[in-house]
């Protein structure tokens, strides 16, 4: 089960609290891990990445293990400690103003 953590926004959107636990098919990669959140909450579709391009929205990140994978391609596996669900994958909504 891979563990992720939403923003409170697109947790209320999603009706979720806490983390949701998705279980993913064949290799955990950024692109299947979004695949699968966008699967089981159909109302998240174009909040997290554009409706047909599938690229990350502006002002949204992903990050794992504490490493930022906000600009690497869908194809990037996920570390080891997320795919086995003892650390989370986290969608974070950046911040930006002054």
């Amino acid at each position: 089960m891979i563990r992720v953590v939403l923003p409170a926004h697109l947790r209320v959107l999603a009706h979720v609290e806490g983390e949701v636990l998705l279980d993913v098919p064949g290799e955990a990669t950024l692109g299947s891990v979004l695949d699968a959140l966008e699967t089981r909450y159909p109302v998240l579709r174009g909040t997290i990445r554009e409706h047909g391009t599938l690229r990350r929205r502006a002002f949204v990140r992903y990050y794992a293990c504490e490493e930022d994978l906000s600009h690497d391609p869908p194809d990037t596996a996920l570390p080891e400690a997320v795919a086995l669900g003892k650390e989370p994958f986290l969608v974070v909504g950046a911040m930006a103003g002054g």
